[in-house]
């Protein structure tokens, strides 16, 4: 460790920190504009300029490498007219626009200029003008003569996106940031250069002049999407959700967000949502009371289950439900006496299940991602299925670590992959015993399965078999796979020869929760696959689109004798004879358990749009209906302590409910069918109707190919 002093203060930092590094681990702040704690150095801005004894002049506090017995001043006469005439330099062309700006109440610029800015400026010709840039329908360009060259959003661009989107072109006054021949700016994190940007120059286009940020209510939530479980701020005004910004937390998303979590929130306005209870009459949809729509329901179940017995009814629940929501649906139907309930909507090996009450997840936690040395990743796109995911790994591809996949083609994830085998997606299985069996070879034991081995699978096995910090991620494809069970059972091999950590990346924000609570169907029960091809006359869709969140289009469920949707959404009107608007993830309290098992609870960040009602109530007041045990809990806490006892907010999950292990035979056989996966705007009910996110050139793509 170095010892210096700062501001009369002692300090201890790792050989190589620099002074802000001291500064920060002492509290003090230093004013500063390029200096992010996430990004390389640019000393660009000399905003945080100091003084340090023996030097002659001030030296940037980013860029100055501590020594032992360093004396350095933040608050002198010397370091704080430095930081003002920087300051004076900085506001020499920048716009008097902060009635106007977005940005204002919240501007980094702003709120220094106030404590190192003068009262008037000695400088007298007219402020250069940047032209105005469209660079898609996320990120706004409009304003960058507010720009000051910090070059924070080129480095996250290069570094943390993995995709140099933006940089500078040409010098002095003439100095700006820009796409490259006029592209837009289309990373899966790019909303991300809006939170960093320290003036108005990068700001939301969705979020473009609706509100001002001192008017804007703040609340804790968890995104609803993918199984990072990202912590999020949302900004309400109104009881509208108004904006959604990163909330940090080292170790889940540190204080990044992917852009589905950011601009989903459009959808929760929009105008699809299903504000009142409907039913179906004579072939036209009718608002009537909650009342009398549960009775509706509850006698039409009654009557199923009288007529043609309790197994007749099924209920499908997509795994972006909370674990409140999904513990009383399985209550519900297990109440009723089926065991017909299932939440994987996309998958097409249903024996691939783990143990009851216990569930597959990612094998390791999401902050050890960074730190990989060695990597196998299996049937994934990892960069738009996982965003966060991949932006981990990543930073351990900056560190030296080898990526590896096996996928049906070669994919950009914007970082270096050392080796990619590439096999059709049927014969998955036999490509990745092929893996298997070239371990085997190198290290003299006997192979799982037969298999044939090449060049690329040798140069995969050679990879995972050096290193010390290693693993072997099976992702949406490989889960979703007819043979996921074979996949998962070599993985576990390899790992094991290995000595890697295995696991899935899993798809939904509450996958593992859902099989936590038993989201599952029981022993004689049907599969999603099979209530989906019409094996029952009853089905309940709790926040599923069948088609878009399944594997199989569901149409046959239109002769059902009864399909009740619950959804915040008017959807499913051609199948279904009941719609219930249930509230989203911002309108109900809830929780999640993300990839790591990690449980995330949150509050309702607005009230339920017109007559919306939190689904776990409604499932509750379902059961006292039709008069099952267990049904009277007051809150969703009830409803969470029954279902996952012992285990708080934040909290991880039990080690012993959380399995990846399997005793499946492993079939290299090719498969009959292609994996059912969501593209990365499609994935949810949220980011299906989120208008800006649909006008990314990834929902284009996506959009060209369906077609």
């Amino acid at each position: 460790m170095v010892e210096i002093e700062l501001d009369g203060k002692k300090v201890q930092v790792p050989p190589g920190s620099m002074v802000m590094h001291a500064a920060e681990k002492v509290g003090t702040y230093i004013p500063h504009f390029c200096y992010h704690k996430k990004l390389s150095i640019a000393a660009s801005c000399r905003m945080c300029l100091v003084d340090v004894e023996k030097a002659p002049k001030a030296m940037p506090a980013c860029a100055t490498p501590v020594t032992m017995g360093m004396v350095v001043r933040t608050q002198s006469d010397k370091a704080v007219k430095a930081q003002q005439s920087v300051m004076e330099f900085l506001l020499i062309n920048h716009p008097l626009d902060c009635p106007i700006c977005d940005q204002g109440g919240e501007c980094q610029l702003q709120d220094i200029a106030v404590g190192y800015g003068g009262g008037a400026s000695r400088y007298e010709e007219e402020k250069r003008v940047v032209a105005p840039k469209d660079v898609g329908p996320l990120v706004s360009m409009q304003e960058m003569s507010r720009c000051i060259q910090c070059t924070r959003c080129v480095r996250f661009g290069q570094e943390i996106a993995g995709v140099m989107e933006l940089g500078m072109s040409h010098r002095g006054e003439h100095a700006e940031i820009e796409t490259f021949v006029g592209q837009s700016v289309d990373s899966e994190l790019s909303g991300n250069m809006i939170d960093i940007c320290p003036v108005g120059a990068l700001t939301s286009k969705p979020f473009r002049y609706n509100a001002r940020s001192w008017e804007l209510g703040r609340r804790k939530s968890v995104s609803p999407h993918d199984s990072a479980g990202a912590n999020l701020i949302v900004q309400v005004k109104n009881n509208q959700v108004m904006r959604v910004v990163p909330f940090e937390n080292e170790d889940v998303n540190e204080c990044w967000i992917a852009d589905r979590d950011r601009f989903s929130y459009e959808a929760l306005n929009s105008a699809e949502r299903l504000t009142q209870p409907m039913i179906k009459q004579g072939g036209q949809w009718k608002a009537v009371d909650w009342q009398t729509a549960l009775e509706y329901v509850a006698n039409g179940l009654k009557t199923i289950k009288a007529e043609q017995g309790a197994q007749a009814i099924g209920l499908l629940a997509s795994p972006h439900s909370t674990v409140e929501e999904l513990a009383l649906a399985g209550a519900l139907v297990r109440g009723l006496g089926s065991s017909n309930i299932d939440s994987r909507l996309r998958a097409a090996d249903f024996g691939n299940a783990a143990a009851d009450g216990e569930a597959r997840w990612l094998g390791l936690p999401i902050a050890a991602l960074s730190d990989l040395q060695r990597v196998l990743v299996v049937g994934s796109n990892l960069r738009k299925d996982h965003p966060l995911f991949a932006q981990r790994v990543r930073q351990a591809v900056r560190k030296g670590a080898q990526v590896n996949a096996l996928n049906a083609a070669v994919q950009d994830w914007a970082m270096s992959v050392a080796n990619t085998l590439v096999a059709d997606v049927t014969r998955w299985t036999e490509a990745l015993a092929g893996i298997a069996a070239a371990v085997a070879e190198s290290k003299g034991v006997a192979a799982p399965v037969a298999a044939q081995t090449d060049d690329k699978a040798r140069a995969i096995a050679a990879s995972l078999l050096a290193g010390d910090k290693k693993a072997v991620l099976l992702g949406n494809d490989a889960a979703h796979h007819a043979q996921a069970a074979s996949l998962l059972a070599l993985a576990q091999w390899i790992a094991k020869e290995t000595g890697a950590s295995f696991g899935y990346l899993t798809e939904a924000a509450n996958t593992v929760g859902a099989q936590l609570v038993r989201a599952l169907p029981g022993k004689d029960g049907l599969n999603a696959g099979q209530m989906l091809a019409g094996g029952v006359k009853a089905a309940l869709l709790l926040n599923v689109e069948p088609g878009a969140d399944t594997a199989v289009d569901g149409q046959a469920l239109a002769k059902a004798e009864m399909v009740v949707t619950l959804s915040p959404f008017k959807t499913n009107l051609d199948i279904s004879d009941v719609l219930l608007p249930i509230a989203p993830f911002s309108e109900t309290s809830g929780s999640f358990v993300n990839a790591e098992g990690r449980l995330q609870s949150f509050h309702a960040v607005v009230k339920p749009l017109g007559e919306t009602r939190p689904a776990w109530k409604v499932l509750r007041v379902l059961g006292n209906l039709l008069g099952l045990g267990g049904f009277a809990q007051e809150s969703s806490q009830d409803v969470l302590t029954q279902a996952l006892p012992g285990v708080a907010g934040g909290e991880f999950v039990s080690g012993a409910r959380l399995s990846n292990k399997t005793a499946a035979a492993i079939d290299t056989t090719a498969a009959a069918a292609q994996p059912c996966v969501a593209s990365i705007y499609q994935l949810d009910a949220l980011v299906r109707r989120a208008g800006s996110l649909q006008l990314t050139a990834d929902a284009r793509a996506a959009s060209e190919v369906s077609a």
